[in-house]
Parts: structure tokens; C-alpha cells; sequence
């Protein structure tokens, strides 16, 4: 399977299953897109009428260029065969019953009453609560007990608003640094804040303590603050990017992400990420709004029109900041061409549910954060362990091939099927597509394939 778009000035031709990325001329491109359709001849006939006009487009010149498309074909870097899907089952199998990686919700409970929040102002569709030091140390006590030979854990501070538990996670840290040593582990630790009550305690024992940072900013102000508010109704953008400022100042400028959400008030996101810029923040996530398609804030399809125009002037303006030797990161685009994930991540996904899990603040474990509140989805709790195997056994069986609508995607093996809380929540089923989410998925692999190919030309000459 192949995949060829023009992007950038660049005609990129995609090898799905080998991974292999050309970038070609216009004739070859076109060559390429027949190739397994049409026969020889009759392409070499309608490329030599395309390029009647072009003198260097000769019959010999057709022919060498089938050469390098067969000799490209017989390496495996071309029309590669995708000998994957027998195996994607046993690659899933393999890191049955090991856990790798824990999302700690240490607070059901927030200061900002964001309109368009997941996540019901931090309740989860429950009630507010704070997670106890002792269901912390049970949770770290857990995920050592299942890692099995895994070395590297990693742990998520989570809400809901985690500063408003910010205590309890200190004491939490300091008792992992005793355990990991004990047990032979290293926990890397990652935060996540609205900013609202950073100090410079806060700034300290995070640049300390903590491997990433993700800081909750939507960009511009009047964008930031239609949305992420207080109970008073009043924004926050003000109080918390000085804040930020300070503490990115202070972490280096590095380890951390802007995360920002757009949605149907800001389609045009660029905008908002040129404010982040403007800020000095150089790491930037924005993401699309996840919400019911009834909600105010939903994406509309007008929208994602919209959406993909921005990804590709993203993509443009990143370009030329890497040119000027003023670059910077968005997630969404981080890509390896030459190495990337291995086949297991490419086709079996993020683990929620079998190697990573969320944990409530009473304890319970639910596939991830976005599943937290949905009752048929809890798999047990962090004392007696997993108990709804028939769950955890359904997203052990979730993987890009038990996905119809998937077969046949050029994207399949870097989405990985995709995320199932999203598929879940629009079609009722974690195998299902979220077709919006596909849709800017697919976007976002070109532009970040397209960028890294620019790159890589630009360091060849």
C-alpha cells in the first residue's frame, strides 16, 4: 500500500508498510500513482503525452524510472506487502498482565469551571474528591508490583486540578524515590496544570521532580478566556501566564508543553499558537475539542476545513522558523523517519487498558482518564487488581487490524486504529472510527512528514 500527495512543493510518495518516505519528481509521482493499476505501456504512453512540451521526458528516461521503482519494489522500501496483520495479535499478547505507566487523578476537583471540560469540571460525573496519601502509595505500590521487567514507569499527576492536592503529591514523590530504589524501578513523573496556583514552591518541586510539564493555555486571550474560567465567571489568562512564563523561565525552556484546546469559537488555532510564541513558549500542543457534537463548543464540519488549512500553514510556518534557526515543537508533529515506533506501538497503540491505566481517587482503575466515570469500563482497583477481565480483555484485543473501516487506510500504522475513548464515545464501541478524528489525523501525518522531509532535504544540501 502507497500513499502519494503533494505537500509544501513536494510530491511524497508513502510506503506504508515499510515506513519509507520518497520524495520524487513530478514524473515519477505520476508514475508511481499508476503503477499497480494500469499496464507499462499504457503508462509510459499517457506520461509521454502529459510531458509532450518537456524535452528530458523521454522513453529511456520512463524506463529508468521503472527501473528504480522495481529495484525500490525489491527491498522492500516500495509496494511493500503488509504482512502484519497475522501477528497483531500475538504482539499484543506478549505484554499481557504488565503495566507501565499510571494516570493518578490526585484531585476530583477543580478551580476553573471550563465550559468545554472532558471531564465535568474535574467531577468525572461524581463527586469531588481528593486522593488520600495512603491510595497514593497503594497506586505506586501497584504499578511496581505489575511492571514486571520493565525498568521505566512513568506517572501521570492528574485532575480535575492536581495543585489542589499539591501536599499529598510531594509526599507521594518522596515515597516513590524510596520504593523505585527498593524495587529496582525509575519513575518518570509528569504534571499537569491550569496554573492557576502556581508559587514558587510549586516551580521548585516541579523542575525538580518532575520529567514534563503540561500547562493548560488556549492562546490568545480572548480565546483563552471564553472557556477556561472561574466560578465567578471571570478568565484566567492574566493570572496564569506570567505564571507559566516564570516557571519555563526556570525549567530551562524545555520539558514541558503548552496545551491548548481549540474548538468551534477557534478553527483558526494558528492564530493562538503565534500568541504562545509571542509569549516565548516554544513546546505547543493544541488539540481539538473532545465534547458531544450537540455542544456549543463542538467542531462543526465547516470547522475542519478550516482546521486542515491551519495544520498546513502550521506546518509552513515551522518550516521557515527551522530555516531562520527559530524553531519550535508541536506535538502533533513530532515524527522519527528513520526509526519511529516499533511495529508492536505502530499496531497495537496507546496500551490503555492492559499497560496503562487511570486511577480514581478512591482507588478504583479505569483504561484511561477519558473512560473515568463510565461504570462499564472500571477493571478493578489498585488492591485487589484487575477484576473486570472481560474489559481489560476487550482493549487487549483492540488493535489497528480488528478495525474494518481501518484496512484499507493509508494512515493505519500511525494512528494505530486511533484512540479508542474517541471511538468509543462516537460510535459506542472502542473498535469503532471517530471519522472527524481520522479526517485531522491524516492531515496532521502529512504536514509533520512533509516537515521532517523538508528538513532532511534541506540538511542534504
Amino acid at each position: 500500500m502507497i500513499h502519494c500527495y503533494k505537500l509544501g512543493g513536494l510530491n511524497i510518495v508513502l510506503d506504508i508498510c515499510s515506513g519509507s518516505v520518497h520524495v520524487v519528481d513530478e514524473v515519477a509521482y505520476d508514475i508511481i500513482e499508476q503503477y499497480e493499476e494500469k499496464s507499462r505501456e499504457d503508462i509510459k504512453a499517457a506520461i509521454l503525452e502529459k510531458y509532450a512540451d518537456r524535452e528530458d521526458v523521454t522513453s529511456e528516461e520512463i524506463e529508468d524510472c521503472f527501473e528504480q521503482i522495481e529495484e525500490l519494489k525489491s527491498v522492500g522500501k516500495l509496494f511493500t506487502p503488509d504482512t502484519y496483520a497475522p501477528m497483531a495479535d500475538t504482539l499484543k499478547k506478549k505484554t499481557s498482565g504488565v503495566v507501565k505507566a499510571l494516570c493518578l487523578h490526585v484531585a476530583h476537583t477543580c478551580n476553573l469551571n471550563c465550559a468545554y471540560c472532558f471531564a465535568s469540571q474535574g467531577k468525572y460525573q461524581g463527586e469531588r474528591a481528593l486522593m488520600s496519601l495512603e491510595v497514593g502509595k497503594r497506586a505506586m505500590d501497584f504499578l511496581i508490583e505489575n511492571s514486571g521487567h520493565r525498568r521505566n514507569l512513568e506517572v501521570d499527576f492528574f485532575g480535575g486540578e492536581p495543585m489542589m492536592n499539591f501536599e499529598m503529591v510531594k509526599e507521594l514523590v518522596a515515597y516513590a524515590r524510596v520504593r523505585e530504589k527498593e524495587a529496582g524501578k525509575n519513575f518518570r513523573f509528569t504534571f499537569t496544570t491550569n496554573g492557576v496556583l502556581i508559587d514558587d514552591d510549586m516551580i521548585d518541586f516541579v523542575n525538580r521532580e518532575m520529567s514534563n510539564v503540561v500547562l493548560s493555555l488556549d492562546g490568545r486571550k480572548e480565546v483563552h478566556d471564553r472557556y477556561r474560567v472561574d466560578y465567578a465567571g471571570n478568565g484566567s489568562w492574566e493570572k496564569i501566564v506570567p505564571k507559566f512564563q516564570k516557571l519555563v523561565q526556570a525549567r530551562g525552556n524545555k520539558n514541558y508543553y503548552m496545551r491548548g484546546t481549540f474548538t468551534h469559537a477557534n478553527p483558526d488555532f494558528l492564530k493562538d499558537i503565534e500568541t504562545m510564541l509571542d509569549l516565548g513558549f516554544t513546546e505547543l500542543s493544541m488539540e481539538p475539542v473532545v465534547c458531544a457534537p450537540e455542544d456549543p463548543s463542538a467542531l462543526t464540519k465547516e470547522d475542519l476545513e478550516i482546521v486542515k488549512e491551519q495544520y498546513e500553514k502550521l506546518a509552513e510556518l515551522m518550516l521557515k522558523r527551522h530555516r531562520q534557526g527559530n524553531p519550535f515543537t508541536f506535538y502533533h508533529y513530532m515524527i522519527d523517519l528513520k526509526g519511529g515506533p516499533c511495529i508492536y506501538k505502530r499496531v497495537s497503540g496507546c496500551g490503555s487498558g492492559t499497560e496503562y491505566m487511570a486511577v480514581t481517587p478512591w482507588g478504583d482503575l479505569y483504561p484511561c482518564h477519558q473512560f473515568v466515570g463510565e461504570e462499564a469500563f472500571k477493571l478493578g482497583n489498585i488492591w485487589d487488581g484487575v477484576t473486570n477481565t472481560e474489559t481489560q480483555d476487550e482493549f487487549g484485543n483492540c488493535n489497528v487490524y480488528t478495525r474494518p473501516e481501518c484496512q484499507d487506510c493509508w494512515a493505519k500504522l500511525y494512528c494505530s486504529g486511533g484512540c479508542a475513548a474517541n471511538a468509543y464515545h462516537a460510535t459506542g464501541a472502542i473498535t469503532g472510527v471517530y471519522k472527524h478524528g481520522c479526517e485531522l489525523f491524516k492531515k496532521r501525518m502529512e504536514c509533520a512528514i512533509m516537515l521532517e522531509a523538508a528538513k532532511t532535504l534541506d540538511a542534504e544540501e
